[in-house]
């Protein structure tokens, strides 16, 4: 691996808290740019703005979509920016670069009436499995956490009478985010006096959490139960419901991206569309010529 590479893997490991799928996919970006560079006689970190160029109109050639093109852009625009910083180069040949334009995508996410739904199939499950179901459902829709961050929770999280938890989100960060009485209660039901559980949510061996795969599982199942479509019920997507119904009954961008761990306000912000609808209802029902017949003398 080039040396300027691992410097700055390091970085994102050290200082960022990088996952290890999240720095594998940098090393794979960035050796891909590293080889497009070799053709042109340069290195990766040696490059000048017209190879970069190059590069990310080679991309659009060869059919990439404008999100992957982003996605690569990023990291050669991150790692030059260290390079910079760190004196290994004088200057950052991505200033100039344009970023692909990418299609508007709203979040997809269940209707109140939907989770409702999810939650009784959930809880007619008999079993362990329906136990898991119901905590993993509730916790999700009543705390936005990632999968990873709800797969990553001890058993110890929900001892006693906590009504939060602290959540060690992406990059390190840290938050606090409350929980609802009854997911507390379904949490509960999960609770073992194992001393080899450690995680809320065990996997086959109970000194490791349940993988992704069998919560996936899981969760589809249960969606089939509920007369849902399976494709439309994950993790993400119950992350997404509950961020769009906090804002439908309320709750203002700034909290939202609080209690979601967004190291940015413009990630949270995916979510206006769910604001958008509730000014126009406002409106809608409280303008004053929003109420008058439709049928007006001129």
């Amino acid at each position: 691996m080039d040396r300027h590479v691992e410097a700055f893997l390091e970085m994102l490991a050290a200082e960022r808290g990088a996952a290890r799928n999240t720095l594998a996919a940098y090393e794979a970006d960035l050796a891909d740019f590293a080889t497009f560079a070799a053709g042109r006689g340069c290195t990766g970190a040696g490059a000048d703005g017209g190879t970069l160029a190059a590069y990310i109109s080679q991309l659009r050639k060869a059919g990439l979509s404008a999100r992957t093109a982003a996605r690569r852009l990023s990291a050669l625009r991150q790692f030059h920016r260290f390079l910079l910083r760190e004196g290994m180069r004088a200057d950052d040949p991505t200033a100039l670069l344009e970023t692909p334009r990418l299609p508007r995508s709203l979040p997809k996410y269940l209707s109140e009436a939907d989770v409702d739904a999810l939650l009784h199939a959930a809880g007619r499950r008999e079993g362990r499995g329906g136990l898991v179901a119901r905590a993993a459902l509730e916790i999700l829709y009543a705390t936005g956490l990632r999968v990873s961050e709800l797969l990553a929770l001890p058993q110890s999280a929900l001892a006693g009478d906590a009504a939060l938890l602290l959540i060690h989100g992406k990059g390190g960060r840290e938050r606090i985010v409350p929980l609802s009485d009854v997911a507390k209660r379904a949490a509960a039901a999960l609770a073992t006096d194992s001393g080899a559980q450690r995680f809320l949510f065990p996997g086959r061996d109970p000194r490791k959490p349940m993988t992704r795969q069998a919560l996936f599982l899981l969760l589809k199942q249960v969606a089939l139960t509920a007369g849902l479509d399976p494709a439309r019920v994950s993790p993400h997507v119950l992350r997404h419901s509950f961020a769009s119904h906090l804002l439908a009954h309320g709750a203002d961008l700034r909290s939202l991206q609080l209690l979601l761990g967004h190291a940015d306000v413009g990630t949270t912000q995916i979510y206006t569309h769910v604001l958008a609808e509730r000014l126009q209802r406002l409106v809608e029902a409280h303008h004053p010529l929003a109420r008058l017949p439709e049928a007006l003398p001129r």
